[in-house]
């Protein structure tokens, strides 16, 4: 019998028995599907986290008040003594390699009025350095000036969700806004960054200078400490080595803040690339994780093919000896069943590959994120399928051939 009269015998003997072959496909379906699903959500979610550090900036150190841990390190807590904007030019003067230095400062209650419409944001006071530091990029209009900033002008630049709430899309540069009953005239918007991987709008927002957000709003004041801020951005230059800023600023910082020696920081400078390091680590475990879960899940379903197999080859122990009996050879036996097999493996492949892909898409559309499925996971699913379907279909077809064809004639 050659290979072609094999696989239509094969699928004869798989549609007489469409239910039990539906059954024993199902582990291999759901072993597939789960493969798709976690693989191509894992990586949806590593390509949003990559494009919202990106957004933050790659090259950014955040220092803060107080402490606690952060990938390992010490990391911010936002208690203790406020750092201040003192602090932020000591590091931008005294520590080698940075390219830009600024504090910020959040405005809490505050909503914008125009026109008639009242809109909740949130409003940040900032140094002109912030845009190039935190990477936002002045899209109409322009930033305010150091000499803007420092005397307190009312002036700001909005976020594109505020030009799209408040404006109707329209461009708002050289409109007035009201902000706690003062007026601001906006001369500046800020292109587009969407939302973080937790949901977070990040374009809405305004930004103010960060002397007039203290002085008019009162935010950013301490009764301890002179120009307070909550936040001090650091952008590291080009080619200079992350660790060594680290340790300057931190070594800068000990000294100013009086921090005797062995004694713990009150404050923590955190470094976005140790947060990629750190998720790349969990990533790769929950990636080793996912692969083992997947492993056992096909494994489990190949359990219940080569049983399936087995059943089969007992309930057609008659029909194997008459075909041997009128002149079948033992490999003609032992192909019909490892196709029967690989086909039910291969089917429940392509059946878990639609499947998968079907719930990608749904989870995708649900939770908003841009999921693509890898080609290279499709490929490696369907083929650990059919090795699923060779390898625990070989003992059933290797019992089924070896069937004395007397015997399996006189079996009842």
């Amino acid at each position: 019998m050659n290979l072609l009269a094999s696989i239509r015998v094969a699928l004869t003997a798989l549609r007489i028995n469409a239910l039990r072959s539906s059954l024993a496909m199902l582990g291999v379906i759901i072993g597939v599907a789960s493969v798709i699903v976690l693989v191509s959500i894992s990586e949806g979610t590593k390509q949003a986290v990559e494009a919202q550090i990106a957004s933050f900036g790659a090259n950014l150190l955040i220092v803060r008040p107080g402490t606690s841990m952060f990938g390992g390190r010490r990391g911010a807590g936002g208690s203790g003594t406020p750092v201040t904007d003192a602090d932020a030019e000591a590091i931008r003067d005294q520590v080698a390699g940075i390219g830009g230095v600024s504090g910020e400062v959040g405005a809490i209650g505050l909503s914008v009025v125009f026109g008639g419409v009242n809109w909740s944001t949130r409003i940040s006071g900032v140094n002109p350095a912030y845009f190039e530091v935190r990477e936002w990029v002045i899209e109409e209009g322009r930033a305010f000036s150091v000499e803007e900033e420092q005397s307190a002008r009312r002036l700001a630049v909005v976020g594109q969700t505020l030009v799209n709430e408040l404006f109707d899309g329209a461009s708002p540069v050289g409109q007035s806004v009201r902000i706690g009953g003062q007026q601001f005239s906006i001369i500046g918007t800020v292109a587009a960054k969407g939302q973080t991987s937790y949901g977070s709008d990040q374009d809405d927002i305004m930004f103010l200078p960060l002397s007039t957000v203290r002085q008019r709003f009162g935010a950013g004041t301490s009764p301890t400490v002179r120009d307070p801020v909550q936040t001090i951005y650091v952008e590291i230059g080009a080619g200079e080595n992350t660790g060594r800023v680290i340790a300057d600023i931190e070594d800068l910082m000990r000294v100013r803040r009086g921090i005797q020696p062995g004694a713990d920081d009150d404050f923590n400078v955190a470094s976005l690339a140790e947060f990629i390091r750190a998720r790349n680590e969990t990533e790769s475990q929950l990636g080793l994780l996912l692969a083992v879960g997947a492993a056992i899940v096909l494994l489990v379903g190949g359990i219940g093919i080569m049983n399936i197999m087995l059943v089969s080859v007992t309930e057609r122990t008659r029909e194997i000896g008459l075909r041997l009996a009128v002149g079948a050879r033992a490999s003609d036996i032992r192909n019909q069943f490892l196709i029967e097999s690989i086909v039910l493996c291969v089917t429940g492949g392509m059946v878990g590959l639609v499947v998968g892909i079907g719930g990608t898409i749904a989870y995708a559309n649900v939770g908003e994120l841009e999921i693509s499925v890898n080609p290279g996971i499709v490929a490696i699913a369907i083929g650990a399928s059919a090795f699923v379907g060779v390898f625990f279909g070989l003992y059933p077809a290797h019992r089924a051939a070896r069937l004395n064809p007397i015997e399996a004639l006189r079996f009842e």
